[in-house]
């Protein structure tokens, strides 16, 4: 009988060590690379969640690791590039900063009937395998979501039409050059990463913001003497995409796996952090009144943001004209598709 112990013990550790190499040997980690400051809620509230949710789904033999402000490659106009390449296995970038990849999507950075992240991107979702799949056939798209640009933090007072003529201001992408032009402004480009320094030094007038770059740990509210409210929605569109081979390479669990927390549930997610990170930006704004005395908040009127999107109806025709130059015939069809 004892030696039927030590066998039975000698054989359910050969069996362990089995599984337990096995579980090595398929164990893979992801690596994230992000331009993103290390607190920033996508990194915290987001990716944390897909990577917990992946390494608590596959018994830890899937892991992710997230690299911030820029480690894997500074800057975040190569990120898509950078996860072609494989610099890292996933990136977060910015869809304006390589538009000629992205022109179909670009649409979803114009304002039309979204007020929030959440709404649009729910748009962007609906329309996605009609009109924006094929963009992203080189990459396996983990994420496609939304930030509102739903306040203007400016040096001047700029609650009026009027007050735009001549305002150097970064919108959320170039492409809105036109309906800018439309409303008398001066487009300057500018990342968001810079826009700090540039309100600083008055190398510009204003920039398209979220509620959540006026508090940390953006912290426009130390060089925004106005923030303007009720204007016309823009949107910047984020993506997180992996690269495609590093995807296939992987076992048919672990990408079942990716499956099932990609594509909407993943951009839903973070539609739905940038929209809590202005509701808890827009609290914070209020407790702490000395941080904010400084800075006023203005209001555009209803009669004067009906007067800027008349203005906007003519920048949005030549977009449109824009796209049908390059071969784009139902830019504005998709437009529609995006703002039903």
């Amino acid at each position: 009988m004892f030696r039927n112990v030590i066998r039975n013990a000698a054989l359910a550790a050969t069996l362990l060590a089995g599984v337990a190499g096995a579980t090595g040997a398929n164990a893979e980690q992801l690596t994230v690379g992000s331009f993103l400051p290390g607190p920033h809620h996508l990194h915290t509230r987001v990716l944390s969640w897909f990577a917990e949710e992946l390494e608590k789904q596959s018994g830890g033999s899937l892991t992710v690791q997230v690299f911030p402000g820029g480690q894997l490659g500074s800057g975040p106009v190569q990120q898509y590039k950078r996860a072609l390449e494989g610099v890292a296995d996933m990136t977060l970038g910015v869809s304006a900063y390589t538009p000629t990849v992205f022109p179909k999507t670009m649409l979803a950075i114009l304002p039309g009937s979204s007020k929030t992240a959440v709404e649009s991107t729910a748009r962007v979702w609906d329309a996605h395998d009609e009109y924006l799949a094929d963009e992203y056939k080189d990459v396996k798209l983990i994420g496609l979501f939304t930030v509102a640009g739903n306040v203007i933090s400016s040096t001047r007072d700029m609650s009026t039409l009027d007050a735009w003529e001549g305002a150097k201001l970064v919108p959320y992408a170039s492409m809105t050059q036109p309906i800018l032009e439309a409303l008398d402004a001066v487009p300057v480009q500018m990342p968001i990463t810079d826009v700090y320094t540039g309100l600083s030094t008055g190398t510009i007038d204003a920039a398209y913001t979220a509620y959540s770059n006026i508090t940390p740990p953006w912290n426009f509210w130390d060089v925004s003497p106005y923030f303007v409210e009720n204007v016309p929605v823009h949107f910047a569109v984020l993506f997180v995409v992996m690269n495609k081979e590093r995807y296939e390479g992987l076992s048919s669990e672990h990408k079942a796996l990716i499956d099932t927390l990609a594509g909407r549930p993943f951009s839903m997610r973070a539609a739905e952090s940038f929209d809590e990170a202005d509701t808890r930006a827009r609290a914070e704004m209020a407790a702490n009144p000395g941080k904010m005395s400084e800075s006023k908040m203005v209001q555009v009127s209803d009669g004067e943001l009906a007067r800027m999107n008349e203005r906007s109806e003519a920048g949005l025709k030549a977009i449109f004209a824009q796209y049908q130059d390059n071969g784009i015939d139902d830019a504005e069809e998709i437009y529609k598709a995006l703002n039903p």
